[in-house]
């Protein structure tokens, strides 16, 4: 099953269908589309940067378009895939609350557990999908942005629920985290210390190491986080050496870079290379 819907106003892009979409992942690509990918009554199989997963019945997970994806098996999927011309992530934050956290969160790939009555709503919601899907017309295209909108609202709420995230519209403890994971995910490669995020907020880096303590993590964390990912994925997905996966991440020093990757990951970036083989 396969529904297609193309904007050629805007070169929108949405895809709605079931496993075969992700056919193309049966070797490791990176994804070109954002994914959601929903099992129903059976696990599925994924790696996602070189790691492996398996995913509970009954889960939802986000994908974005900087990860690499391969899918290893699954039975009665329901995947979503969408271009940034559909629907735009960053232009229609304030509408959904979700970059920084299902999107380009700190989160390396969030899975969220669906309950009976999540199933339930998510179930009423590709009906809509696909009934709006089949009806074409002026609005369809702003009518399955609007579904879509409504999609990722509500699996940003549940991934909150999980996270132990407050709902209240006005956290500012989780808006925080959201716009430092967007800038760090904008100036990774170029910026490596709190203090330039901490201006770009309008914060103090001790404001700020003060905040994300209560969210138990912390600032420099979530910037070598970023920083040791991308290095994973070039390591696992390029044949850059290490001294060139350095330059491209911003460090003038080789060594450097393996001593901050050798502290997140407990082996050098050769060690790590070797592993994959």
């Amino acid at each position: 099953m396969k529904e297609i819907f193309k904007d050629f106003n805007t070169d929108g892009l949405l895809n709605i269908g079931n496993e075969s979409l992700l056919e193309f992942y049966k070797k490791p690509k990176q994804l070109t589309l954002y994914t959601f990918i929903r099992t129903t009554r059976y696990p599925s199989e994924i790696v996602v940067d070189g790691i492996p997963y398996t995913i509970a019945p009954n889960s939802l997970l986000a994908l974005t378009i900087v990860q690499f994806l391969q899918f290893i098996n699954g039975r009665d999927l329901i995947v979503y895939q969408f271009n940034r011309e559909f629907y735009c992530i960053k232009d229609h934050d304030q509408e959904v609350s979700c970059a920084g956290l299902l999107f380009f969160g700190h989160a390396h790939i969030p899975v969220i557990d669906l309950g009976k009555e999540e199933q339930r709503k998510f179930d009423t919601l590709h009906e809509v999908f696909i009934d709006e899907l089949q009806t074409a017309d002026t609005i369809q295209a702003e009518m399955l942005r609007m579904l879509m909108a409504r999609f990722i609202i509500i699996s940003t709420r549940l991934l909150k629920a999980k996270e132990g995230f407050s709902t209240a519209p006005k956290n500012l403890k989780i808006d925080l985290l959201r716009n430092f994971n967007m800038l760090v995910e904008a100036h990774y490669k170029s910026e490596h210390s709190v203090s330039f995020y901490a201006d770009k907020l309008f914060k103090s880096p001790k404001t700020l190491s003060n905040t994300f303590a209560k969210l138990n993590t912390s600032p420099l964390l979530l910037i070598h986080e970023r920083i040791t990912l991308e290095v994973k994925r070039l390591l696992t997905y390029s044949d850059k050496t290490a001294k060139e996966i350095a330059y491209e991440i911003g460090f003038d020093d080789a060594s450097h870079l393996s001593r901050l990757f050798k502290k997140q990951t407990k082996v050098s970036p050769s060690e790590f290379k070797k592993q994959l083989k």
